[in-house]
């Protein structure tokens, strides 16, 4: 896999079709978190100024196949432009009509955008002759969405057989801080892992345990062990039928030698939406639920981070929607934080609410890295090979 920043390849002039996610959240047209948008400016800026003709292809929500006013990229468009101070035009025909010659109306026009890709069937469905009409309009492909790389679809992977293809500088990131807690692993190593589902996670846990010196397990993910364990978590969430996952990952926990912890005080609530108690495990009434961890979970947890040369926290301790049950989350984050800016620890956090967690309280700056990735960002960590990656491979 080649980056666009190799000195071998001449990006002057040429017309790069740009495969960018911009599939952020929109509330009445409007952007409501620009993270994806900001950590791809540098590739664009960095194609700016190799002179290149750039051409931005994304997708943005579920409107399968066909046309969805509100889903278009439109407002995006306008977001980037500001950001970049630089004129970004955007093209709504259909592409189909469109050709190479009418792409760029003017020698001075140095980027545009593309409507939508998910407007089309094509595109989700790998379409060959979809991607020949995107590749048309270019002479260079680069991916720079790393989280959507673990779609088979058009734009990611049918197109890199048609185009010279490149990996951006996003990708690359991304693809680099991976490596760093998989295969070019500096121990210590913990990983905390929380969130509501265990079965979303399985395959994660299986491959890491192999690898990681403490496995932290938080969030609805914990009620599933404390339930096998015997302990009531009274109408708390857990998912049935997963004894037997949790007896494997026990039974590989003791194999490779890495130690699980899980929480040993917890804050419950009547409902999500209420006020938070700190008990001990055995007090747990029928009618209440677990939305936290308790602070001697938390110091336990502080203590492995402590302890630790290389984190990566993927899912929130608790139900931080809820500010009455966001603290275990902040602690975590506070302490990761703390311990990178030192110079303690190698830092990773990724998935949707993780990262909403660490905006929440300012810290994106604190980590190492922090993928937007959600699926993708999970199929790497349990060992999958990426479609995207591999075409470009």
């Amino acid at each position: 896999m080649e980056s666009i920043q190799s000195n071998k390849i001449n990006l002057s002039k040429k017309k790069i079709l740009l495969r960018l996610d911009l599939n952020v959240p929109l509330k009445n047209g409007k952007i409501t978190d620009t993270n994806r948008i900001d950590k791809i400016i540098p590739t664009i800026q960095f194609l700016l100024k190799k002179n290149s003709k750039i051409i931005i292809i994304s997708h943005v929500g579920r409107p399968k196949g066909k046309k969805v006013s509100s889903l278009s990229l439109k407002p995006i468009c306008e977001i980037i432009s500001k950001k970049i101070n630089e004129k970004v035009s955007f093209i709504d025909k259909d592409l189909k009509t469109l050709s190479n010659k009418n792409i760029f109306t003017t020698e001075k026009e140095n980027i545009v955008m593309l409507e939508n890709l998910r407007f089309y069937e094509g595109e989700e469905k790998n379409n060959k002759e979809f991607a020949k009409k995107l590749a048309s309009f270019g002479e260079i492909y680069v991916n720079d969405a790393f989280s959507c790389s673990h779609r088979s679809h058009a734009s990611v992977v049918e197109i890199a057989s048609l185009l010279p293809s490149f990996s951006g500088i996003q990708l690359n990131s991304e693809i680099n801080a991976l490596k760093k807690i998989t295969s070019q692993i500096e121990k210590p190593i913990t990983c905390i892992i929380g969130g509501s589902k265990i079965s979303t996670k399985i395959g994660v846990i299986k491959n890491l345990i192999k690898k990681f010196d403490n496995m932290v397990v938080v969030g609805g993910m914990a009620n599933n062990i404390l339930k096998f364990q015997g302990i009531k978590i009274g109408k708390s969430i857990y998912e049935k039928n997963f004894d037997q996952i949790v007896k494997e990952i026990f039974s590989y926990s003791q194999k490779f030698n890495c130690k699980i912890l899980i929480p040993e005080d917890v804050i419950i609530g009547k409902n999500v939406d209420g006020k938070g108690s700190l008990k001990s495990l055995d007090k747990v009434e029928e009618d209440e639920m677990i939305l936290d961890i308790g602070p001697i979970t938390t110091e336990k947890i502080n203590k492995t981070i402590d302890s630790s040369k290389t984190v990566l926290w993927n899912g929130p301790a608790g139900y931080f929607e809820n500010s009455n049950f966001e603290k275990g989350s902040l602690e975590i984050a506070k302490k990761i934080s703390e311990n990178t800016k030192k110079n303690k620890i190698y830092s990773v956090a990724g998935g949707g609410d993780t990262v909403a967690i660490i905006n929440k309280y300012k810290m994106m700056k604190d980590f190492n890295f922090v993928s937007t990735a959600g699926g993708a960002f999970l199929e790497f960590l349990e060992g999958k090979v990426l479609p995207g990656i591999k075409a470009l491979e």
